[in-house]
């Protein structure tokens, strides 16, 4: 009886031999409050207020040094209150830029459209070009384009001819006008009957031609 008694007090001095520290689990064994301040030292950062300020990526500038935060591309100077940064007011960009850089404060159009747009076409600057016998347009150095139309004055006939590739119309029988519905030529005065005898009106061509009633003649009295 002795004997096993022997043996269960050495299976007992034996197992606390076998756990080690590592089985220990240190999150179940909260640490002093000095161990924890100590541990968390490397985390804490200087307070730059009044001295510097910091940019996005950590780097320190002196009280008066001018930096650029990554956040912007206007250079700022470093005050007691904080950075102060530029904010001009940038020129507008060309609506017709196709290239715009921001590498400074302010975007810059590095290339503009160098040539017009006009009906579907495209014109180089300075380009002239006629898009109708009566438009007369240039492609100007901003892009844009400025027509002028031909003003005709008013033709000295009633049955003007527009001929192909001209812009005004011709009076290619000359001067004329309306004698009722008859055409009768400037200048002249024509029978137009056997009682009428008519004349254009001096430089009115749009009125109607003067008559005057003269005794017919291939009429007898019956």
């Amino acid at each position: 009886m002795a004997l096993h008694i022997h043996e269960a007090w050495i299976l007992l001095v034996v197992i606390p031999a076998l756990v080690t520290p590592a089985a220990i689990n240190h999150e179940d064994y909260p640490a002093d409050e000095g161990d924890q301040t100590s541990s968390n030292d490397n985390l804490i950062f200087d307070d730059y207020r009044g001295k510097g300020c910091v940019d996005d990526s950590g780097f320190v500038y002196k009280l008066g040094e001018r930096f650029f935060p990554g956040h912007s591309n206007c250079p700022c100077v470093c005050t007691e209150d904080g950075p102060v940064c530029d904010q001009p007011e940038c020129p507008k960009i060309h609506p017709k830029c196709t290239k715009v850089e921001h590498n400074g404060c302010c975007p810059e159009c590095k290339e503009v459209k160098n040539f017009c747009e006009y009906h579907g076409k495209n014109y180089k600057i300075l380009e002239e070009f006629k898009p109708s016998p009566c438009e007369w347009c240039r492609c100007e150095p901003s892009n844009e384009v400025h027509c002028v139309v031909a003003d005709c004055a008013v033709p000295e006939c009633v049955n003007p001819v527009y001929e192909p590739e001209q812009c005004c119309p011709v009076c290619k029988n000359g001067p004329n006008c309306f004698a009722g519905t008859t055409i009768i030529p400037a200048g002249i005065e024509v029978k137009v009957d056997d009682c009428n005898i008519c004349h254009c009106h001096n430089g009115d061509w749009w009125k109607p031609a003067q008559c005057s009633k003269r005794e017919c003649q291939g009429k007898q009295a019956l």
